[in-house]
């Protein structure tokens, strides 16, 4: 991870938790739904989202080869995942569908957002890539640096296919080579944005740029950009053991 001491990336309040406003549960806020959104899109049911969300979350340690492989890498690593510990089904804002808290350690599905055995296995492997680099770099979240470079690590090997880029306007079928880097900073840049909210767009672009080359080129754990509607992730899997992960 590269570690920069600028200025531009030093914390305004050491002791604020950015971020965590998107996270109320975190904050022991129970957010309620208001009786619209309870007769029209089934709001309100905590306790049946929660079940639902750690069944799917589950179903996802059992079966998701990448979610598998994460789990592997993390285990192999020294940071072994106990799924009551480490993983939390929560109400969230409904800007985010998962993040990782640093601070416990813990990654939130966010139950009121992420309905599906296949988001909840996006949401997993992403936050999973961070507490991987927490686990090996010891990073520090507050530093804009490190932020940029996992959330680089992470758009990188889980989310920027081509129909993705072209969806969010980084592609188009004549810049096929360079639309998955333009997605992948396209993303990292918006999610340094939603945590570090003393950061501009400008800065956040170019705090991106400075990392990009290094943490773009880093593969790790996974070993390949994961390709919509291919094997990659099983063959991610069975080559688990060329970095040395069970």
């Amino acid at each position: 991870m590269t570690d920069q001491n600028a200025s531009p990336a030093a914390p305004i309040d050491k002791e604020d938790k950015w971020g965590y406003d998107l996270y109320p549960e975190r904050k022991g806020e129970a957010p309620k739904a208001k009786w619209w959104q309870i007769a029209f899109f089934g709001e309100g049911q905590v306790n049946k989202d929660r079940f639902k969300c750690e069944r799917n979350v589950y179903y996802c340690f059992q079966n998701s080869p990448l979610v598998k492989l994460m789990y592997s890498a993390l285990k192999s690593s020294g940071c072994d995942i106990d799924l009551r510990r480490h993983i939390a089904c929560e109400v969230c804002d409904i800007k985010v569908s998962g993040g990782y808290d640093p601070e416990l350690n813990q990654i939130v599905v966010c139950q009121n957002v992420a309905r599906s055995e296949g988001m909840i296995q996006g949401i997993l492997t992403h936050e999973m890539i961070h507490m991987f680099d927490n686990c090996r770099h010891q990073l520090d979240f507050k530093n804009a640096y490190h932020l940029a470079c996992t959330e680089i690590r992470a758009a990188n090997l889980t989310h920027c296919s081509f129909l993705s880029a072209v969806g969010q306007g980084d592609a188009s079928f004549i810049r096929i080579k360079q639309q998955h880097a333009e997605c992948v900073k396209t993303k990292a840049i918006a999610s340094v944005l939603a945590v570090r909210p003393d950061v501009g767009k400008e800065e956040a672009k170019r705090i991106v740029d400075q990392v990009f080359d290094r943490c773009y080129a880093d593969l790790e754990p996974i070993g390949r950009r994961i390709r919509r509607n291919s094997a990659d992730m099983i063959r991610a899997f069975n080559e688990r053991g060329n970095y040395g992960y069970d």
